[in-house]
């Protein structure tokens, strides 16, 4: 989930955290918090396994007065906490942790090892910041609990399992999270990011990240001998081909002011040298804003493959198979101009104009789009939350350095800086929301 850097200008621009807005004195506050984060860093856990993870989101809610229901959706909970009549907020967490092994030499660094679903021993860290956001979520719950004479209304506090495979938010969704709990009037959430330094907040009406739908593409061919390519209909060709058609669905079918990503991103075929195999499965990831390019992009994968298997001459009933696995896929994420403009003015007065920024959307996907496509409509806004050390940022805009990624191996952000930022950011976001009329 990679952003534009920023221009090394706006690192010093303004003071780290202004005095406006709500009164939080996180002094006293951010200890316990960061050794909350620092557990959370140390202790990840995969998709569909957050099982300690959500009993600790829970603790926290239970001590704080929520009226808090666990496993949901999986291992997600939901904290309700009612103050007086007004709007709902709903501000929402993603909990799962990435199969990756850490290697940021940080002395908290994670050493958790599991064995996968295949089998596999694998190493897990909290690749993408889903650490930073708990931690943040548990800060703005107390700020909002200690800041309660501030706002009036329903608090809703959504800690989701499963982002990373996008299947969190439709297991919550589909458990009745808007009909058993209650039905949010402003849904909000933060993502840290790891291209804008700490301390910085961005983002910007309108789509901001991007649908994802992964594609199987199962091509048939006839076998036969290396030597004898006239015996057969060989599927590696017919995938080849394949694979360059469905590059001119973007360049030739699509409006250039329409983005539009396909990106084959697996092939696998044949066993030998000499053996010309019977088919090849290619692997695909698609990547939109608008649904109606997505019904696009589909529509013609299935017309190109089913017409280049006729040229190559199979039989209809040898036509590719072309398996869009809607389990996994995901809308874009829309973040509602008016409430966004709400939230961005909010943050503003907390944390100092020149500390919030207008970013560009990114074809980096998010699940939290669903909360926004239910029937009710429901307004969302997603905001990027700085997470590169100042000092470290500035050194790469000097020397043209490409910092560790969202998903890297390498990603370490800076918490002492990014969590009362966000903080403080949720925080007052928040309350403007339920003060709106």
């Amino acid at each position: 989930m990679k952003l534009s850097y920023l221009s090394a200008a706006f690192l010093f621009a303004a003071p780290l955290l202004q005095a406006k807005g709500l009164d939080l004195d996180l002094n006293k506050t951010m200890p316990s918090i960061e050794k909350f984060y620092l557990d959370l860093h140390q202790s990840p856990e995969l998709s569909y396994s957050e099982k300690n993870t959500g009993k600790k989101i829970a603790n926290k809610l239970n001590m704080l007065g929520f009226e808090v229901t666990e496993n949901v959706g999986g291992y997600g909970v939901v904290g309700i906490f009612k103050n007086g009549n007004g709007p709902t907020v709903m501000i929402r967490t993603d909990t799962d942790g990435l199969p990756i092994t850490e290697q940021t030499g940080k002395p908290y660094a994670s050493t958790v090892k599991v064995v996968d679903e295949h089998g596999a021993k694998v190493g897990v860290m909290h690749g993408c910041g889903h650490d930073i956001h708990m931690s943040s979520f548990i800060g703005t719950a107390e700020q909002l609990i200690t800041h309660k004479n501030k706002w009036k209304g329903t608090l809703m506090m959504v800690a989701q399992p499963a982002e990373e495979v996008g299947g969190g938010a439709k297991a919550m969704l589909n458990e009745g999270l808007f009909s058993k709990y209650a039905k949010p009037d402003h849904v909000i959430a933060l993502h840290v990011s790891a291209s804008v330094p700490a301390g910085k907040v961005t983002m910007k009406n309108e789509y901001t990240m991007a649908s994802v739908d992964s594609v199987d593409i199962n091509i048939k061919g006839k076998g036969g001998h290396g030597a004898y390519p006239h015996t057969t209909i060989d599927p590696v060709v017919i995938a080849a081909r394949t694979v360059l058609a469905l590059q001119t669905i973007t360049s030739r079918e699509l409006s250039p002011l329409k983005p539009s990503v396909i990106t084959v991103g697996s092939i696998h075929g044949g066993s030998k040298h000499n053996v010309i195999s019977d088919e090849v499965k290619l692997q695909l990831t698609l990547r939109s804003y608008n649904p109606d390019v997505r019904n696009a992009q589909i529509a013609a994968i299935k017309r190109i493959t089913a017409g280049i298997a006729q040229s190559a001459g199979l039989d209809e009933s040898d036509y590719p198979a072309v398996i869009v696995h809607e389990d996994e896929s995901i809308p874009s994420t829309y973040n509602n101009p008016s409430q966004t403009n709400i939230v961005r003015s909010a943050i503003k007065n907390a944390i100092g104009d020149s500390n919030v920024l207008e970013t560009q959307a990114a074809m980096a996907g998010e699940d939290f789009g669903l909360y926004g496509r239910t029937d009710e409509n429901i307004p969302i806004t997603l905001f990027w939350l700085g997470g590169v050390n100042q000092q470290q940022y500035a050194k790469a805009m000097k020397n043209n350095e490409t910092l560790p990624s969202l998903h890297s191996s390498k990603f370490a952000p800076d918490y002492k800086v990014a969590l009362p930022t966000g903080i403080k950011a949720m925080s007052n976001a928040a309350v403007a929301l339920f003060n709106t009329k």
